[in-house]
């Protein structure tokens, strides 16, 4: 199932079953979200991703970030990430999560996607650092991209459009029973920047 924008309020959980997923639209105006994705391509200190596929270490074209209110380490796809000092800019977007979303973040991972050929394999964020059942807060920032959902069992699909400057937040069990991807597409060729704000448990 596809959902448009123009439909969706804060309010509505867009899965029907096993989880709470929230779109809240754009959060952020057009200048200041222009002004946001600026700051952070020049400010961010970007790195090329790396995971540990069947013992094979890969080297990703995305570019991550690790963030966070102390210098955290988190393990995922078998590498491990130490947090760098909040940004002052970050500061400010994590500000604009916790309030939008009445929750309190400690932790921001980033993701640069240079065009639309870079994507997200199906995966879910279900970390042992992670708080259980925690919320995950995404804002977005550049080309607006499909993001799909898919649930472990039934296999049902529901997909999302995230727009520049915008705040989706994945709750509850979501993580537990579905899947969610980043699906590559040719059709788009601006570069993505997306900000997953967490809580990590030390």
């Amino acid at each position: 199932m596809d959902l448009f924008n123009d439909s969706l309020d804060e309010n509505l959980n867009l899965l029907p079953r096993d989880g709470i997923v929230n779109y809240y639209g754009k959060v952020a105006p057009l200048l200041q979200a222009n002004h946001y994705f600026d700051c952070l391509l020049q400010t961010i200190v970007w790195k090329n991703d790396e995971a540990i596929i069947f013992g094979k270490r890969i080297i990703t074209k995305r570019k991550v970030a690790w963030y966070g209110d102390q210098d955290f380490e988190y393990t995922y796809s078998k590498t491990t990430k130490r947090a760098l000092p909040w940004t002052a800019e970050l500061l400010e977007l994590k500000t604009i999560a916790d309030n939008k979303t009445r929750e309190k973040y400690n932790s921001c991972l980033l993701n640069l996607y240079h065009s639309g050929e870079e994507g997200m394999a199906w995966h879910s964020d279900a970390e042992k650092d992670l708080k259980q059942n925690g919320a995950i807060a995404s804002l977005t920032f550049g080309a607006e991209r499909k993001f799909s959902f898919r649930h472990k069992l039934t296999k049902e699909t529901v997909s999302v459009v995230l727009q520049h400057g915008s705040l989706l937040v994945m709750a509850g069990t979501t993580q537990t029973h579905w899947l969610h991807r980043l699906p590559p597409t040719k059709l788009i060729s601006k570069p993505r920047i997306n900000l997953t704000f967490r809580t990590i448990l030390k």
